[in-house]
């Protein structure tokens, strides 16, 4: 019996999908997406996003609805190859935009834990190559290690994961930091070559990542690193109260330290992050913004601790006592835990325009320091609709930089209105009423977000108490990746920056004791 040939490009382009069931009609797209990107072909790419139009009118399962999604992202990965000569450095790639969004809708649908795990690797692979590419190295980690945790031995998330964990290295000026991720980057790169769980056409990829590893290894001597951990023991607190709170830092990837990018290693469980040396012109005084960082970095470090305490209170509080409260038989959550959720989430916030306000300065911008956004520090002032990119980023090649910028897409502007985070306008909604209005905390076991939306007005916004912590802690993952990307994109500027000999100095700042905190 001879096999059945493979339907050609312009077979699957011409082939309708009326009457066509839903899961073959996006075998089908899945297929033509996958044959327009073989064969570079626009067209092919244009009719799978005519397909999957006529898809989404009907009624999809979850599970399909979330597989759409990631067909969706190939398409947009098509339409970025066909354009690619236009500059991988251009900071604005709305191809790569539309392409994180929809995989991340993709990841967060009901429907993902329904499709298979080798699906749900590729969504997540995908969805961290992307970031990668943009240097949201940070978030990128994170889901290569969910992939992993889907099938530990999926080539692609062990590689390219690899890859990314060395390129963050040579990002870094510490260079036991440095060293230490060089290593766990060769460790997957190891993993990698020795992977059989590799899709069909990925055997270039295997060859570069065994390439990579070898570079490492001339830059790094792994065995001597690896023989150093194994010999240090790492303390994470002096009491059980604080190695709790320390381990479930470690956990949600919370400490000012890029180790603990790496995962909860006890290496990390520590704060060491602060600024690099900055050059100064000779006999000036210390600049401002070594003192601002800290502030910033104090405020991260106590809403973390607020949160924690906020997610772990189950006591009534004595300060909560004798304290009258009308019960309005929605079941409200008052405490001080809760007002410590609050805090936290205020601080998180903040802090991210507060980097906005350090960017300005340090870059000269030349905005009106009364009205510096984060999500539109970037653009100039007066540029017209949309907005273009400040000339003080166009030509940049600052990889930690550009990540900053594109967090910044994760947060919603009525003005700019497009994110990268599907999450960002409940966000942008719960900060307006946390600061100006009424936002209502329910006990999450009586919360029925269709009940509390009926009657809602503009003053009132509901949440459960479970949802508020995480999109609370969702806040102050974002001001910790900020403020690692902001030090590490100043680290760059300053190996950058042209120096006049005799005139320019670098000015290294001494730590700050602990005994001295009071």
């Amino acid at each position: 019996m001879t096999a059945s040939r493979p339907p050609t490009l312009d077979e699957l382009i011409e082939k309708p999908i009326d009457g066509v069931k839903n899961q073959k009609a996006l075998d089908h797209i899945g297929l033509l997406i996958d044959a327009s990107c073989d064969h570079k072909s626009g067209a092919g790419t244009s009719r799978a996003f005519d397909l999957l139009e006529q898809v989404r009118t009907r009624k999809l399962s979850a599970k399909q609805q979330a597989t759409a999604h990631y067909f969706t992202a190939n398409a947009w990965g098509n339409k970025r190859a066909e354009r690619e000569n236009a500059g991988a450095w251009a900071w604005e790639q709305p191809e790569v935009h539309a392409q994180i969004l929809e995989l991340r809708n993709a990841v967060r649908h009901e429907g993902f834990k329904k499709v298979p795990a080798v699906l749900r690797c590729r969504i997540l692979t995908n969805l961290a190559n992307q970031f990668s590419f943009i240097g949201r190295f940070i978030e990128a980690a994170e889901m290569w290690d969910r992939a992993l945790t889907e099938d530990g031995q999926f080539g692609m998330a062990l590689g390219n994961h690899g890859v990314g964990l060395a390129s963050y290295a040579h990002e870094l000026y510490d260079p036991g930091h440095a060293a230490v991720i060089f290593t766990a980057a060769h460790d997957l790169l190891s993993r990698a070559a020795a992977s059989t769980s590799f899709d069909v056409g990925d055997t270039q990829a295997r060859a570069y990542f065994e390439i990579y590893r070898e570079k490492i290894e001339e830059r790094v001597d792994v065995c001597a690193i690896r023989k150093k951990l194994a010999k240090r023991r790492h303390s994470i607190g002096r009491t059980a109260r604080e190695r709790a709170y320390r381990r479930w830092c470690l956990a949600n990837r919370l400490f000012l330290n890029p180790l603990n990018d790496l995962g909860a290693v006890t290496i990390a469980s520590r704060d060491p992050l602060t600024l690099p040396s900055l050059t100064t012109p000779v006999g000036s005084e210390m600049p401002w913004v070594f003192g601002f960082f800290n502030q910033m970095k104090q405020e991260l470090v106590s809403a973390r601790f607020m949160l924690y305490e906020g997610l772990q209170g189950d006591k009534v509080h004595f300060s909560d006592r004798s304290v009258t409260l009308g019960n309005t038989l929605d079941y409200p959550s008052y405490s001080l835990a809760v007002e410590r959720q609050r805090a936290a989430f205020r601080v998180a916030y903040s802090l991210l325009d507060k980097v906005g306000y350090f960017i300005n300065d340090y870059f000269a911008l030349g905005h009106n320091p009364r009205s510096i956004y984060f999500r539109t520090v970037w653009f100039e002032a007066n540029g017209g609709t949309p907005k273009p990119l400040h000339q003080r980023f166009a030509t940049s090649q600052n990889w930690m930089l550009r990540g900053l910028f594109w967090l910044s897409k994760d947060l919603f502007d009525e003005e700019l209105k497009a994110s990268t985070d599907p999450d960002s306008h409940a966000l942008d909604t719960i900060r307006n009423h946390l600061e100006h209005k009424y936002l209502q905390v329910h006990e999450s076991w009586a919360f029925d977000p269709l009940q509390m939306t009926e009657g809602l007005c503009e003053h009132r916004y509901s949440v459960s108490r479970d949802d508020f912590g995480l999109k609370t802690l969702t806040l102050l993952k974002l001001a910790r990746a900020a403020l690692i990307y902001l030090s590490l994109a100043i680290h760059r500027e300053e190996r950058q920056r042209p120096g006049s000999e005799g005139a320019l100095a670098s000015m290294i700042v001494d730590d700050w004791d602990d005994d001295w905190k009071r």
